[in-house]
């Protein structure tokens, strides 16, 4: 994983696509019924607490590890694996000569048969992929995982290790859209949730410093 980030700048280059990608799952249009009170003297900003729930909205995101972009977001009203794939399919489109390595959890849309057939049809794989839960590429979490990580496809996964969702950085990513703007954000619809995101995805872009300054390096060994 540190050594998929360390090589992000010199991939880039050569026109490998780094990408950290992970949803936000149950993001709420809450509106809030009374205006927040302004800071004073010795009192910070206060968030009104009582609020109206429109609803839920699921945003899945790519970091570009090199630059520090948002690139391709979707917003929808759920996350199963045909809409984790469809997601994949609109980034690989926004250029879809070059590579692609998406670093992911080992969530179980995320190494799913219709994950395994995408990839096979973008990098011109002919072979037989096989049944799932029976034989073949197809066959378990397991084995799907491995084809979707080969190192050999133009096209190809990096998953997090188990209970390390941490390492990947659209996290860090996911807690500045909180700060930022949905710790205070009231709007009346899911519709208006999803224009502010967009809108602050944009922003974040046009503002943006760069690159995270990553300085993990992982775990030690012992020579």
């Amino acid at each position: 994983m540190c050594e998929v980030y360390e090589a992000a700048p010199r991939l880039h280059e050569q026109g490998t696509h780094v990408v950290s990608c992970d949803e936000m799952t149950g993001v709420q249009a809450l509106q809030r019924l009374h205006p927040s009170l302004p800071m004073l003297p010795g009192h910070v900003e206060r968030e009104e607490f009582e609020y109206i729930r429109h609803g839920t909205q699921s945003l899945i995101a790519n970091l570009e590890v090199a630059t520090g972009q948002i690139i391709a977001p979707t917003i929808g009203p759920k996350r199963t694996e045909e809409d984790f794939a469809a997601h994949i399919e609109q980034t690989i489109q926004t250029e879809p000569e070059t590579s692609w390595i998406f670093v992911t959890d080992q969530l179980n849309t995320h190494q799913s048969e219709t994950l395994v057939y995408l990839v096979a049809k973008h990098c011109g794989i002919q072979e037989e992929l096989g049944i799932k839960g029976k034989c073949g590429h197809l066959a378990s979490m397991a084995t799907r995982a491995t084809f979707l990580s080969d190192s050999s496809h133009r096209i190809r996964f990096v998953y997090t290790p188990k209970h390390s969702s941490w390492l990947n950085q659209i996290e860090i990513w996911f807690s500045i859209l909180v700060r930022r703007l949905l710790a205070r954000l009231s709007c009346l619809s899911v519709h208006e949730l999803s224009v502010s995101i967009l809108a602050f995805i944009a922003y974040h872009n046009r503002t943006s410093n760069g690159a995270f300054r990553w300085t993990y390096k992982g775990p030690l060994t012992s020579l």
